[in-house]
């Protein structure tokens, strides 16, 4: 296990870490404590417990105010300790060179310059546009700077075994790219990759490569500084150092690949998987990418045990199994390059990403200006010890060309350490753990009437405890479930908590907490000791049974349940028999499970509080952060209930009636707030369609979040830019909408509405693109009852095409295994700046002779015009037509209207149905 160096923790803005860490994490004690606080308990009586009856001197116990007041400076402390590890950033470097060493060292300063000139300067490098091929070619120029000053090194000193190759790779291709539950088809045409290899120059040398790959390519709507244009900075500043630091010989080599192509779903990555030479020497893949602009990078794939290992050395580590197996499972739908190299190079590696603020994510304000000071270091850090390892001689990669064990690691980051141990290691420690947690339980038992011989058993009292346990956490679920679902369908108050990452803990946890409260009462008297060991039996029973079933998350509940066993112990020690449970014991069980819970839900939100903008208006958001924060919220504060049971039954009434005041006071304060500010965005999509073969055009305007008020600005879009000025009914969105097929499948998050345009004089002009699409070399095999033809699509000045038709496919060019039946099928495409035609060859299936049908095919296609994007294309805003006029004045209207809290992708699409 490795350490993260204390002097690299570098305090993000003092007054924004205030106000996220007191939202959050001092919501929890002070709203326990406010029920004692309220309460008439007095602090100094005594407490006479049915074990105090057997004993001649009863202790006196503090009340519940000053029990709280003892543990309050725990509260604060704990999880500022754990924010301030989970989100520590090292201190930028801004000179190339360090001044006490001379050697050449990382510097962010270079990186962030990368990332602003593609960002920025080049702009928005959507796969098929101009500013793409600019990309590329600044990236080309980079790479070839790279290998004359690796020349240059090698002619002064030639003794060193040093050399950089280049390659502008340019292919084309196909590939089925399911997601989502939808089957999809990508076919591409002369798309580029930059690939540059570093290498000892031998043969035995390049043999075996680590490949470290980014994307220099934006999505639609983003200019991409940090998705992924931070990586490729990183990259070419980890290239810079390798070949200037004296000395350094990679024993085995490092490919870069700037793939130029992953937004139009992963098409560069695919070519150079399946189309060059470089690639079968590649033994495993470092995939960096973004999909936030501040923290740490995070590990959330890695494939093979001896990945983990390797990655468990860098400098500052930061992942978790949990992030490993949430992102496996398919929970978050979201993909990368990644899974090219797993599907085409059969290889193990990392993937890993910046993730916080991920408000920003495929967004216009995805600027360099707004990613967080030491991100760019922290990712560059770590990227070069990796590929100092793997290309060193001790490195794994000779072995994993043999092939590579499955992850069964588990790996977490606690206390500032980053542990590492396998699953087989996990599986004995945690079985051995729960039997310990049986013993102390028993060891640790008091008779509570041993002279009356009747009254509870251990095991009747421990039954009870168990169940306790049990529901209060099936409570905190209910509890918090009960609040959303007042709040989303009753208030109509939904994502209240969006703006601001930690809000939905102080909304959701009172109501969590009441809910915990409420499930108590349906208990009778459960004694303190009994409630702890309880919770203690529970934690360690899941953590073994879960780790039995191969899962590695349940560490975290091995990380808080032993310190309870040890405590136990420690508190029989402290105490005599018969006494309450220490407030030392508490403090010392409860910092633990504060530290792990904070990293645990800070981890968590990062991701999916904002995503919850993304995922559509039919996904149940406020259940699944609601359900979040109480799960999350159980797990950082388990001792709660052994708590509560301290003081008995009254105190247990008091605090669930206070906690349900608090909870309405809540809900009424949260029913007040926007659910969007300037930073945090609603996504806004809108299309200016103009159809070819209708001679129609039509404003499409969609949402992709279940917040309120979408339905009435798409009330006000149509009453400012409608024909109608009414805003018709949604449109239904399934696979037979091809409006939106440019974003298919994302588009089935989509609640979309399809207005008329006014009849105003630049909408009178005669549409005039030529977009078509025909089939050539057609031929019909009667006997075979077959029809055979190449589709061809002509799409000059129009790009990311996509086509949908429905046949049945016996055969065709993209792959050798169509769905045997009649379907829809849905073909995209993407190419490179001035490529403007496509096809693919197929054999349908002709209709029975009884039939109607006559074996055409009808196709619907659309595409967006070049010029007609709507900011990336501001600057030559007249060549993108009426669209861009429309986009501009739509775009002011909605800032002047909203206050900056919708970020709207416009798009000038093309389209039309051709009947082949």
């Amino acid at each position: 296990m490795s350490r993260a160096p204390a002097s690299d923790v570098s305090p993000r803005d003092a007054s924004f870490k205030k106000f996220r860490f007191l939202s959050p994490a001092s919501s929890f004690p002070f709203l326990l404590s406010l029920p004692v606080l309220l309460s008439s308990t007095d602090e100094g009586r005594l407490s006479r417990p049915l074990s105090d009856t057997m004993s001649s001197a009863p202790q006196r116990r503090w009340g519940p105010v000053r029990s709280l007041l003892c543990l309050a400076p725990l509260f604060l402390l704990g999880p500022l300790y754990s924010y301030r590890v989970h989100y520590a950033l090292p201190e930028p470097v801004i000179d190339l060179i360090d001044p006490i060493t001379s050697l050449p060292q990382l510097s962010e300063a270079r990186i962030l310059a990368h990332a602003k000139y593609l960002s920025e300067d080049i702009g928005y490098r959507t796969v098929g546009t101009r500013e793409h091929a600019l990309g590329d070619a600044w990236v080309l120029q980079q790479a070839e700077a790279v290998r004359a000053e690796c020349e240059s090194v090698v002619r002064a000193h030639p003794e060193r075994k040093l050399q950089c190759e280049v390659w502008h790779q340019q292919g084309s291709g196909s590939h089925r790219f399911d997601m989502m539950g939808k089957r999809l088809y990508k076919t591409y045409v002369n798309l580029t990759n930059i690939i540059v290899r570093v290498s000892d120059g031998t043969e035995k040398g390049k043999e075996h490569a680590v490949l470290v790959n980014s994307h220099v390519d934006s999505t639609l709507p983003s200019p991409g500084a940090a998705d992924d244009a931070l990586s490729v900075g990183v990259m070419l500043e980890c290239l810079r150092v390798l070949v200037n630091t004296p000395g350094w010989e990679p024993k085995h080599a490092i490919v870069m690949l700037f793939n130029n192509a992953e937004e139009s779903l992963q098409d560069g990555s695919h070519l150079f998987s399946t189309q060059h030479p470089v690639a079968k020497t590649v033994r495993a893949a470092i995939n960096l990418e973004a999909a936030g602009t501040t923290g740490p990078e995070l590990l959330f794939q890695a494939t093979s045990e001896q990945m983990v290992k390797v990655y468990s050395k860098v400098p500052r580590p930061s992942g978790s199994v949990i992030a490993n197996e949430i992102f496996s499972s398919g929970i978050i739908l979201s993909d990368t390059d990644f899974r090219q190299f797993q599907l085409y190079l059969n290889v193990t590696g990392l993937d890993m990403a910046v993730v916080g603020n991920s408000y920003l994510y495929h967004m216009r304000k995805d600027l360099v200006e707004n990613i967080e000071s030491g991100v760019a270091q922290h990712m560059a850090d770590n990227v070069l010890a990796l590929l100092l390892q793997l290309a060193s001689e001790d490195s794994p990669l000779p072995d994993l060309a043999t092939g590579f064990t499955r992850p069964q690691t588990v790996f977490y980051e606690h206390l500032g350490y980053f542990m590492v141990y396998s699953f087989a290691t996990a599986k004995v420690l945690y079985c051995i753990a729960f039997v310990f947690a049986l013993l102390v339980t028993r060891a640790t038992y008091v008779d509570p009437a041993p002279a009356l011989k009747k009254g509870s058993s251990f095991l009747g009292e421990h039954i009870v405890g168990v169940a306790a346990i049990s529901a209060s956490f099936v409570g905190a679920t209910v509890g918090a479930n009960v609040v959303a679902l007042i709040m989303d369908k009753v208030l109509g108050r939904s994502f209240s908590w969006f703006t601001s990452l930690f809000s939905c803990i102080v909304l959701y946890g009172p109501a969590s907490l009441t809910g915990a409260l409420v499930s108590q009462l349906f208990f009778g008297r459960v004694r303190e000791h009994t409630a702890y060991t309880s919770l203690m039996l529970v934690q360690s029973f899941f953590a073994a049974a879960i780790q039995l079933l191969g899962i590695g998350s349940s560490g975290a509940l091995f990380l808080t349940s032993t310190p309870l066993a040890l405590v136990l112990l420690v508190n029989k020690a402290l105490t005599k028999p018969g006494d309450d449970i220490s407030l030392w014991a508490y403090a010392i069980g409860q910092a633990n499970c504060l530290v792990a819970g904070t990293t645990l839900f800070c981890g968590v939100l990062d991701v999916f509080v904002p995503l919850t903008g993304r995922i559509g208006e039919d996904a149940p958001a406020e259940h699944i952060i609601a359900t979040i924060v109480a799960g999350a919220g159980a797990y950082c504060l388990p001792l709660t209930v052994p708590f509560v049971h301290r003081f008995g039954r009254r105190f247990l009434v008091r605090a669930t009636v206070l906690m349900t005041m608090v909870t309405g006071v809540l809900m009424a304060v949260f029913s007040m707030r926007a659910p969007f500010d300037p930073m945090h965005q609603k996504r806004l999509f809108v299309i200016h369609m103009e159809n070819i073969t209708s001679e129609q055009q039509h404003l499409h305007v969609a949402s992709a979040d279940g917040a309120p008020g979408f339905h009435s600005l798409a009330a006000d879009i149509a009453k400012e830019f409608s024909a109608s000025e009414v805003a018709p009914p949604t449109v239904v969105m399934d696979d037979w909408n091809s409006d939106w097929d440019t974003v298919y499948p994302f588009s089935a998050f989509l609640t979309p509405y399809k207005l008329d345009l006014p009849l105003r004089a630049e909408h009178q002009d005669v549409i005039r693109h030529d977009f078509t699409v025909q089939a050539v070399n057609d031929k019909i095999d009667k006997t075979a009852g077959t029809r055979s033809f190449t589709l061809v699509v002509n799409h000059p000045s129009i790009i990311w095409t996509a086509i949908a038709f429905d046949a049945h496919v016996l055969k065709w060019t993209l792959d050798n295994n169509p769905p045997d039946e009649f379907a829809r099928h849905h073909i995209k495409e993407g190419s490179f700046y001035g490529h403007n035609t496509w096809s693919v060859d197929l054999v349908i299936k002709l209709p029975p002779a009884d039939s109607d049908a006559d074996g055409s095919v009808k196709v619907n296609f659309v595409g967006i015009h070049e010029k007609a994007m709507w900011p990336g294309k501001r600057a030559e805003k007249e060549l993108g037509g009426r669209a861009m006029a429309l986009f501009e004045e739509f775009d002011g209207w909605l800032e002047r209207e909203t206050g900056g809290t919708v970020d709207a992708m416009f798009l000038g699409c093309v389209a039309g149905v051709s009947v082949i």
